[in-house]
C-alpha cells in the first residue's frame, strides 16, 4: 500500500457484522478496511505484518479457532476472533489458538480502537499446527503453546482428556453451542455422534481407538471424550448418511486392529447419531440428547450404528 495505511480485514458471512465492522473501521486513522468471505480467500492476498485481521466465530468453511492457529504461522498480523456477548469462553480459547484476542458483536468504533490500543504492535508467528491424517492418534504439543510460542501446561489440562489427547467434556460443551449455532445461522448440516463400547479398556487401548478416530475424521470435525467408555463427536457440513460412514468406518477398524478391554473381550463400538437441520431439534439440547438415545438404544441392540428419526 503506497499510501501507508494498514488494512483491517474482516472475514465472515454475516451482512449485520459486516455493516457494524464496517462503519466501526471508518472512525480508525491510518486504516483501510477489506473483507473476505473465508480463510482461504483471505490467504489468496496475504495479509503483511501490519494488518488487522478479524475473524467471524461464526464462518460457514471453517473452523475459527483452527484458522488463528494456520494463521499464526504464516503471519504476525493481529487477529481477534469476533464473539457473541457473554461468551466468556471464546477469550482464553482464543488465546489458546494463537489469537490476539476477542471482540464482542456488534462492534463498535470505540471497542476496535481499544483492542487496537491495548495489544500495541505486530506479534511474532507461533508454529503452525494442523492435524494431518497421518500424525501420531494424540494432538500435537505445538498446539498446547501459549502467546509465546513456549509450553502451556494449564491448557492441555483445561482443554484435553490425558488417556486419550481428545478435546474433554468441557470443551465439547463450548464447540456443541457454537457449531450448532453456526448451522442454525447458515441453514447447514450439523451431525452428532456419540460412540463406546461396554467395560473399561487400558490407557493403549483408548490411545489406539483415539488414533481410529481421527484416521477417520476430517480437519473440522471436533471430537471429544464424554465419560470413561464414550466419545463425542460433532461433524460439520455433515448429513446423517456421513456420519453413518465415519462410525461404521470406525467400528471396521477396531474390529481390524482386534482391540479388546481390561478382561480380554473385544470391544464392540456402538453409535448414536443424531442431526440438524431436523424438525425434532430445536435447541443444542435437543440435539444431544437425541444423539444419546440414539447411543444407548444402538448399545442395546449390541455393536449397531442407530440413527434417531
Amino acid at each position: 500500500m503506497g499510501d501507508g495505511l494498514r488494512t483491517l480485514r474482516l472475514v465472515t458471512n454475516d451482512e449485520s457484522l459486516l455493516a457494524s465492522t464496517r462503519a466501526a473501521a471508518a472512525a480508525l486513522e491510518g486504516y483501510e478496511f477489506q473483507t473476505a468471505r473465508s480463510v482461504e480467500e483471505l490467504m489468496a492476498k496475504p495479509p503483511t505484518g501490519g494488518d488487522v485481521i478479524l475473524l467471524d466465530n461464526m464462518l460457514r468453511s471453517s473452523n475459527v479457532y483452527e484458522a488463528c492457529r494456520a494463521l499464526s504461522g504464516k503471519t504476525q498480523c493481529r487477529t481477534f476472533v469476533v464473539v457473541d456477548t457473554g461468551n466468556t469462553a471464546a477469550e482464553s480459547i482464543a488465546h489458546f489458538c494463537g489469537a490476539t484476542g476477542v471482540l464482542a458483536r456488534p462492534l463498535n468504533g470505540t471497542a476496535l480502537r481499544k483492542a487496537l490500543e491495548q495489544s500495541g504492535s505486530p506479534r511474532a508467528p507461533l508454529p503452525a499446527a494442523t492435524r494431518a491424517k497421518k500424525q501420531p492418534p494424540i494432538f500435537p504439543e505445538a498446539l498446547f503453546t501459549n502467546s509465546s510460542g513456549g509450553p502451556d501446561a494449564r491448557m492441555r489440562e483445561v482443554l484435553t482428556d490425558p488417556d486419550t489427547g481428545l478435546f474433554n467434556f468441557a470443551y465439547l460443551k463450548i464447540k456443541l453451542d457454537e457449531e450448532y449455532k453456526r448451522a442454525v445461522r447458515f441453514g447447514q448440516p450439523l451431525s452428532c455422534v456419540m460412540l463406546g463400547f461396554d467395560g473399561q479398556a487400558a490407557d493403549l487401548v483408548l490411545r489406539e481407538l483415539a488414533g481410529i478416530f481421527l484416521v477417520t475424521s476430517r480437519d473440522t470435525d471436533v471430537l471429544g471424550r464424554f465419560d470413561e467408555n464414550s466419545f463425542l463427536f460433532l461433524l460439520p457440513h455433515t448429513g446423517p448418511d456421513g456420519a453413518q460412514v465415519m462410525a461404521k468406518r470406525v467400528q471396521q477398524l477396531a474390529q481390524e486392529r482386534q482391540l479388546s478391554d481390561v478382561v480380554g473381550d473385544r470391544l464392540e463400538i456402538s453409535a448414536g447419531i443424531a442431526f440438524c437441520p431436523h424438525p425434532k431439534v430445536l435447541r443444542r439440547e435437543d440435539l444431544y440428547a437425541r444423539t444419546r438415545q440414539a447411543f444407548l438404544e444402538a448399545q442395546t441392540q449390541g455393536g449397531a450404528v442407530v440413527t434417531g428419526v
